[in-house]
Order: C-alpha cells, then sequence, then structure tokens
C-alpha cells in the first residue's frame, strides 16, 4: 500500500467540516496523517474544534499548523514540509471526496510510474437542474476542466521537494497550481488524470465574488514573467480578456478628460467606445445565465467595475513582479 498525507489549508469556512466528514467516511486505506493549515491572519480560538470532532478516529493523525495569511502556495508549502509520507494529496476544504476515495486513490498512487509527479482526482461541481446556472455558478463549474487544480492532486513528495514546492509568489488560490506543473514538466516529471471522484460544490458568495476574482490577473502578469507569453497556450487556459478590459478602461479615461477639455465630439465618441466594451462584457455574462432582477443587476454593476479593476490588477502585479526571475530547471 503506498502511503500518503492529507494536506488542507482552511479559512475556517463552513465547508470544512464537510470536507472532513467525508474524508473520515471515505473507504479504503486512510491517510498516514492529516494536516490542517489554518492560513487566517487573526485565528479565533476553537474555530476547528467542531471540524475536527468529525474526523473520529482520523483525529489522531490530525495536525493543525498556522499559516500566518500568507495564501494557499505558502499553506501548502507548511503542510508538505509536515508530511513523511511518500505522496500529499491535497484537498481544498470547499471539495467533499467521494465513497470510495481512499480506495481510489491508493489505485491511482499504485498506477503511478516512476516518472509521474501528480495524479489528478476528477471534480464534479454539481449545478442547478431547473434553471440556468449564475455567472457564479458557472465560474466555480469550470474548475471541473481545469488542468492540474489543487482542489485534489496527489503530488510525489520527492519531486514538490526538488522543484521547491509551490511558488509563495502567488498569495491567492488562482494559478499557484499552474505554476507548479509547468515546473515539474519542466524538470521531466509526468502529471496524469487518475480515476477517483470528488465533489465541489458551489460555495455562497455575495455579489461582489467576481471583482475580487480579478486580483488574478496580477497573478496572470507573474505567470508571464515565469513562464514566457505562451504559457497560456501550454496550460490550454482560455484567453483573457485583459486586453479588452484595458480598451474599455482607456476609453473611459478618455471620456472624462476630453469632456472636462471642452472637446465634445471627441469625448462622445470615446464614451460610446465605453458604452460598447461594458455592453458587449455584461451581455456575455448575463445571457447565459437565468436573468433574474438579482442576477442582471448585479452584472450590470460589476461588470461596470471589472475593466479598471482587472486594468488595475494587471499592471500593478506587472510593475511588482517585473524583476522576478524564473525557477531554474532541474532533472528528475
Amino acid at each position: 500500500m503506498t502511503a500518503y498525507t492529507v494536506v488542507i489549508p482552511t479559512l475556517a469556512r463552513d465547508t470544512l467540516a464537510d470536507c472532513l466528514a467525508a474524508l473520515a467516511a471515505a473507504k479504503g486505506p486512510k491517510p498516514a496523517g492529516i494536516v490542517l493549515v489554518d492560513d487566517r491572519t487573526d485565528p479565533e480560538p476553537g474555530a476547528l474544534d467542531h471540524p475536527l470532532s468529525v474526523l473520529g478516529d482520523l483525529r489522531e493523525r490530525t495536525v493543525v499548523l498556522q499559516g500566518a495569511g500568507r495564501g494557499p502556495a505558502a499553506a501548502r508549502n507548511t503542510g508538505l514540509r509536515a508530511a513523511g509520507s511518500p505522496w500529499v494529496a491535497f484537498l481544498d476544504e470547499e471539495v467533499q471526496v467521494g465513497p470510495h476515495w481512499g480506495e481510489q486513490l491508493t489505485e491511482d498512487l499504485a498506477d503511478a510510474t516512476l516518472d509521474t509527479a501528480g495524479v489528478q482526482g476528477v471534480l464534479a461541481v454539481p449545478l442547478p437542474g431547473r434553471r440556468r446556472p449564475t455567472d457564479w455558478e458557472r465560474t466555480t463549474a469550470a474548475l471541473a476542466s481545469a488542468r492540474w487544480i489543487t482542489a485534489d492532486m496527489a503530488y510525489r513528495t520527492e519531486a514538490l521537494k526538488q522543484v521547491g514546492g509551490f511558488d509563495e509568489r502567488f498569495r491567492h488560490a488562482f494559478r499557484e497550481d499552474t505554476d507548479l506543473a509547468l515546473r515539474l514538466l519542466d524538470a521531466g516529471w509526468r502529471i496524469r488524470q487518475g480515476r477517483r471522484t470528488t465533489r465541489y460544490p458551489v460555495r455562497p458568495a455575495d455579489r461582489w465574488v467576481s471583482l475580487r476574482a480579478e486580483r488574478g490577473n496580477a497573478d496572470d502578469a507573474l505567470m508571464r514573467r515565469l513562464h514566457g507569453s505562451g504559457w497560456r497556450h501550454r496550460v490550454f487556459a482560455p484567453r483573457s480578456r485583459v486586453r479588452s478590459h484595458a480598451a474599455t478602461t482607456a476609453a473611459g479615461l478618455a471620456a472624462g478628460t476630453l469632456a472636462v477639455a471642452g472637446r465634445r465630439r471627441a469625448a462622445t465618441a470615446a464614451a460610446l467606445g465605453w458604452a460598447l466594451g461594458t455592453g458587449e462584457l455584461a451581455w456575455a455574462r448575463i445571457a447565459p445565465g437565468p436573468r433574474t432582477r438579482d442576477e442582471v443587476t448585479t452584472l450590470l454593476a460589476t461588470s461596470v467595475l471589472i475593466p479598471p479593476t482587472a486594468t488595475w490588477h494587471r499592471l500593478s502585479g506587472a510593475w511588482r513582479h517585473r524583476h522576478a526571475v524564473a525557477w531554474p530547471e532541474v532533472g528528475p
């Protein structure tokens, strides 16, 4: 049997108890250990007592480490350093592993060749059946087809230590898993798809969640510095809208500047460009969804704010990481 340790970064969300309960109930060989990395900047005492209580016998194999709010990449590295098994299975606190996950995981690991660094799980995102999914639900559903996502990813401990683990310059839950996978592939390792299944429910979110997601544009700037302009092609990532966001933002700024300068016709033309760009973005998000009043209101408001927000994060990321140096390539 191949031993493995489970590492879960957590912000003590309500989903953690369900994640741990599913892990404890899964049939098959149990993990040699479970490492919870509390990544809250100011942890409340006792916040993890209830989630830990659902583990049953696995509670004795569980440790809680402090991540100090440095982001999921740093939290996973903290868990990796505490793992003593040949394999580390990373889970997000939002997921619920399948009923036979332990059996399926050990089969996945047993089938891994010596040059296999990681085996990815199969994610299933449940969506409503009686209506069209919302913009946030569609965003979450896209995770099911994402490559190398660490919501359920088992990595060979030796391979991770060889490439230095996760790059802690990625402070958000975005691109840190893609960066790691590219470095492993460049070092000569392989990553394959496994057969184990894990459920990834859509967690509740407020209407501004899409704005916060635009912080990922700074990580895209870092990816470009580390892996070159062709990194999206390598990872089969969808085309970024940041250029159209920048054009829409520039048109809006030009409209305001020209209006102040008294150049009405030019200001009107720029304002029309801004309106067309904003309208196209809004309709692209509204059309596939349920088109309820609340959804439409949310998407109209955020579609006005997304272009300047995305542009700001991309520019700030490019400036912040302008001296970033790629990780050295090493062979297995």
